[in-house]
């Protein structure tokens, strides 16, 4: 008989058991990551953030779980809602608390509903899905939310379910490039000829670069890149919800699937970004900078990147949400997607109106988008 039982903390549930049910080595969903959000006090009520992980058993054995959160806003997630709650609660009622099936601070696609690689996946994906639809309804929860959703996962939602998607720019190798060169002869005239540019300047003006595991950063370099990471969300107005101790985690829970690429002016760093790995993806996550360059930010949080894909056969490179100018360097345009479960069922169907009429403007900007690729050709 398949029980479902929710847990505050995912330190309450065994580590191989959860990463068992991980369909791939996505780091982001791992034991590994997650609880360290949680013990470096990056997950806080405070932030909005408080875990109802959630596990479903045959027996005792666990045989699915999702890292779910009730969500108090809707900051650190990606999918903007922002609009349906101001809209929900000029109607008198309550949009938060929400349930939220996603990774903390993460637009990264990956697995959420974890059901490891059994035969019966597909059903067991779907059981979670209506488990997660019947506690918002048990709880009274205004909603429920999976976000950045693997595309084979998707079938497991049923049609009370909200689909919506949008589009991030990401790499990929598309099988026969071997280096760095090899990228730019991809690319037309004008593009290869702005890259090379953009990377002589950076030269040019005394930036010495290097891409690095994080297992092999000091402390001192931790406590630089994390004053970097808070230095560029003070500069936007934003509140930095990642700890010194969360950072410093990374680098020892994840030695060679963490990485930092630095840029240092005469021994001292002065810029950074903040990157994790799969065996296939690369993942950028943050940026920070003491001082304004051209071409600083390019160098530091794609092409090392894409120089480090190549390096070590990485086939995908995904440097996060939004952001146009992806596009030039050879971030195509990828579709991402969310399910939404909207409790109240007149609120739904306005939504689901509302989503026909964005789905249409999106796939028009997806043509648009493809029509600017800066590849000679079409890639992957």
């Amino acid at each position: 008989m398949l029980t479902l039982r929710t847990h505050e903390s995912i330190d309450g549930i065994d580590a191989a058991a959860w990463d068992a049910l991980c369909a791939d080595d996505n780091p982001f969903v791992s034991h590994a990551f997650l609880g360290g959000l949680e013990r470096t006090g990056c997950i806080r009520e405070a932030f909005g953030w408080r875990a109802q992980h959630l596990t479903l058993h045959d027996g005792d054995a666990p045989v699915g779980a999702m890292p779910l959160y009730v969500k108090a806003n809707s900051h650190g997630e990606y999918v903007f809602d922002w609009a349906w709650a101001d809209a929900w609660e000029r109607a008198g009622g309550d949009y938060y608390p929400k349930f939220l099936c996603a990774v903390p601070y993460s637009p990264i696609t990956g697995p959420r509903l974890l059901v490891g690689g059994r035969p019966d996946a597909g059903e067991r994906r779907a059981t979670l899905a209506a488990a997660l639809r019947e506690l918002t309804d048990h709880t009274g929860l205004s909603s429920a939310h999976v976000d950045f959703l693997r595309e084979e996962d998707t079938a497991a939602f049923d049609d009370a379910w909200l689909a919506r998607s949008d589009w991030q720019f990401q790499w990929r190798n598309p099988g026969d490039w071997r280096d760095f060169q090899d990228y730019l002869g991809a690319l037309t005239h004008k593009r290869r000829k702005a890259i090379r540019h953009e990377r002589q300047q950076v030269a040019d003006a005394g930036f010495e670069c290097e891409f690095r595991h994080g297992g092999s950063l000091n402390g001192s370099e931790w406590r630089t890149l994390h004053h970097l990471y808070t230095h560029t969300f003070d500069e936007k107005g934003n509140t930095p919800t990642l700890t010194l101790d969360f950072f410093r985690y990374l680098g020892n829970a994840f030695p060679v699937h963490s990485h930092v690429a630095f840029a240092r002016r005469a021994g001292e760093i002065v810029a950074g970004a903040l990157f994790l790995s799969s065996h296939t993806t690369l993942y950028g996550r943050y940026w920070g900078s003491f001082e304004s360059a051209p071409g600083l930010h390019f160098e530091l949080c794609y092409y090392q990147g894409i120089a480090h894909c190549l390096r070590h056969g990485l086939q995908r490179f995904e440097p996060g949400a939004q952001g146009m100018h992806k596009l030039a360097r050879g971030f195509l345009p990828t579709r991402t997607h969310s399910r939404h479960y909207i409790a109240d069922a007149r609120f739904r169907a306005v939504i689901r109106t509302s989503l026909r009429r964005e789905a249409a403007l999106l796939d028009a900007r997806g043509r648009e988008l493809q029509a600017h690729s800066p590849f000679a050709r079409r890639t992957g």
